[in-house]
């Protein structure tokens, strides 16, 4: 949405809401685009950052099924010295 800035600076309450949903506002001086309203991208603090690392873990340990170790998985390619068969 283009607007003056004359009239952005009235409907600044009105803008800012629009902008933080994701429409692009943007002001414009004699017809020409002058800046854009855009919201803030907010940062996570290091407590809340290391709980979603933390629940991630768990949720990867609660799907892990056991099987058959991968330490030997493709042995059947080489001979008893190592090389490729």
């Amino acid at each position: 949405m283009r607007v003056s800035v004359t009239d952005a600076k009235g409907q600044l309450t009105a803008l800012v809401p629009r902008a933080e949903s994701g429409e692009e506002v943007v002001p414009t001086r004699h017809g020409e685009p002058a800046v854009r309203l855009v919201p803030v991208k907010r940062t996570i603090d290091r407590a809340a950052r290391r709980a979603v690392m933390e629940d991630v873990r768990a949720s990867g340990l609660a799907k892990a099924t056991p099987g058959p170790s991968a330490a030997r998985s493709q042995d059947f390619l080489y001979n008893d010295f190592g090389l490729p068969k």
